[in-house]
């Protein structure tokens, strides 16, 4: 407690910028910041036979982008990210939406126990998800066809991780089903902090629970929903870890669930013929990043400012 007639002092020195700010700073650079930096060095480099490097230019963007087999290789892994991004966007955040407005509803009984079950499977390992999605859709010895058989629908079965038409949708809805709690409990918290006293209102002027939802909480909830999307763009255009162990770093069949992540991991440490190139992998990684890039940059500046706009 300081002493009476003393002044408390609110700036802080020297030292302690360095004793609070120092380790966490020191952590950053070393793992995040240094990293990015020698990842965008190296991809303007290129090595020879005997490992040595030299500058190169932009030389393996041009292989990346203007090789046939190298741009074929990249525009596939685009298309199917953006299609894997595509159904987290409509189907995981619109589920997401849909259990938070659920959820925040006061009558509802057993409330926090459908919160921990449906958050659950966030919580789990990827490798164990992918591994039991395995079983569960696996032709032989899955159970995904009885399951299916108890509402008439086991005809429709199908070795979906299998096939090239179906394996990129199966492996997204099963990152869906994994990951749909972390949205869902971001916008049940922006509905929780909805004003009462608004509601109230709108409940005095005769509004039912359909118009009090699409007319007050749901433009609310705006800053949180472009949260929501940019998180769920930045994640998605990150992923690896699940397409990895549900199909391996091939992605297969043939390529169908390849996205930028496993092409990176194939250009940058090789997979099985494929010799792996530090120099293309970090490439590889820049035009990933450039991408991650522009879709921020295009959301703060189509989407942020008008959700000032809309705030103010």
């Amino acid at each position: 407690m300081a002493q009476a007639g003393r002044p408390l002092n609110r700036h802080a020195r020297p030292w302690q910028l360095a004793v609070f700010l120092g380790p966490a700073l020191l952590i950053y650079v070393l793992f995040s910041a240094w990293p990015l930096l020698e990842t965008l060095r190296l991809a303007f480099f290129s090595a020879d036979d005997s490992g040595a490097t030299h500058y190169a230019g932009l030389e393996n963007f041009r292989t990346i982008l203007g090789d046939a087999d190298w741009s074929a290789a990249f525009w596939n892994a685009m298309r199917n990210n953006a299609l894997f991004f595509a159904v987290h966007m409509v189907v995981q955040n619109g589920i997401a939406l849909a259990l938070a407005a659920l959820l925040s509803l006061k009558d509802l009984r057993f409330a926090r126990s459908y919160r921990t079950l449906i958050f659950l499977p966030t919580l789990l390992s990827v490798v164990i998800v992918g591994f039991i999605w395995q079983l569960i859709l696996s032709p032989l010895w899955g159970v995904g066809e009885k399951l299916l058989g108890f509402v008439g629908l086991a005809e429709a079965f199908g070795p979906w991780l299998g096939m090239e038409e179906t394996a990129l949708l199966t492996v997204s809805f099963i990152s869906v089903w994994q990951y749909v709690g972390i949205p869902m409990m971001l916008i049940y918290a922006a509905l929780l902090a909805v004003p009462e006293e608004i509601l109230d209102a709108a409940h005095a002027e005769g509004a039912g629970p359909w118009r009090i939802f699409f007319a007050i909480k749901l433009p609310l909830i705006y800053p949180t929903l472009g949260l929501v999307t940019i998180l769920t763009f930045v994640g998605n255009f990150n992923a690896f870890d699940l397409v990895y162990s549900i199909k391996g770093a091939l992605a297969g069949p043939n390529y169908a669930t390849d996205i930028l992540g496993t092409l990176f991991y194939r250009t940058f440490f090789g997979y099985q013929a494929q010799v792996g190139s530090a120099t293309m992998g970090a490439a590889v990684a820049t035009l990933m990043l450039l991408v991650i890039l522009c879709g921020v940059g295009l959301y703060f500046f189509a989407v942020q400012r008008r959700l000032v706009r809309h705030a103010l």
